[in-house]
């Protein structure tokens, strides 16, 4: 019933997986709508103890599909983010709920979700990982922010979400330089949890949960995962949505058209330095 991902239920794990593999897995609509009917069935299954998110390939997930951010930047296309109606639920009006945004619903949701994550996170895909509650890496993962490359800024709470892990200096430098972190150095940096090889990713994460589902009260999980992310801080809504303002904003500079194009035409971008003449 599913375009861009794959559903399974093994009792008592539920997997997600993204299925555009000879697209590294590039988030679309499609992909974005499904994976939360997907997370809404497993939090409605009583079967489902735990959730893992995976990616079909070489990659978890590169980002917001290419072909979308080019026809963003040629303007023909209305995106959703941009469009005033019918805009989907997570382009709100305000930063009010913490957990209403584009990725931090994930966080609501009242089972432990795990990434597994097989190769690159990059662009978007950044912040949705982070707001999984658990995240599992092989060697082969591949961190990359890829918004300052892209004209861009820090998308989805992103500027909340990763210096809460590893601090404003390491963050600052993962959002300037989008410099590729392996998996190893995201283990040390505290971006995953858990490192094992990339042939035991699956098999350790389903056992993470069963283990979870053997010995964990889903109940006490649910009540603790609400008290960790409620009492974290109460600024990630105004975050998220000040992120989708500014990100807006991105849009229309030329940063971004000259980001997307270097990236297609696979040459270093040219950006203008700051002072702008115009400031």
């Amino acid at each position: 019933m599913y375009e861009d991902i794959r559903y399974e239920v093994d009792d008592p794990v539920a997997v997600i997986t993204l299925n555009r593999p000879q697209a590294l897995n590039a988030w679309t609509e499609t992909m974005d709508h499904e994976i939360r009917d997907a997370l809404d069935r497993a939090a409605a299954d009583p079967k489902v103890v735990g959730i893992v998110i995976t990616g079909e390939g070489r990659a978890f997930c590169a980002g917001a599909d290419m072909n979308l951010l080019s026809s963003m930047t040629s303007g023909a296309d209305e995106h959703a983010i941009t469009r005033r109606e019918g805009r989907p639920e997570w382009a709100r009006d305000d930063g009010s709920d913490d957990f209403a945004g584009r990725f931090p619903y994930v966080m609501a949701i009242d089972k432990p979700v795990i990434a597994a994550i097989n190769g690159a996170v990059a662009g978007m895909a950044f912040p949705f990982s982070l707001c999984c509650d658990i995240r599992i890496v092989s060697p082969n993962a591949l961190f990359v922010t890829a918004f300052a490359q892209r004209g861009l800024i820090a998308e989805w709470g992103l500027s909340w979400l990763l210096p809460r892990l590893v601090g404003p200096a390491v963050a600052l430098d993962l959002l300037y330089t989008s410099r590729r972190v392996n998996g190893e150095e995201a283990y040390r940096l505290g971006l995953a949890n858990y490192i094992v090889e990339a042939e035991e990713l699956m098999s350790f994460s389903r056992e993470y949960v069963e283990r979870l589902a053997r010995t964990s009260s889903p109940t006490s999980m649910a009540v603790m995962k609400r008290q960790v992310y409620e009492q974290l801080h109460r600024g990630l809504g105004e975050a998220e949505y000040h992120s989708q303002q500014v990100m807006l904003e991105s849009f229309k500079r030329g940063d971004f058209k000259e980001g997307v194009r270097s990236f297609i035409e696979k040459r270093p971008p040219d950006f203008p330095r700051l002072p702008l003449d115009d400031e």
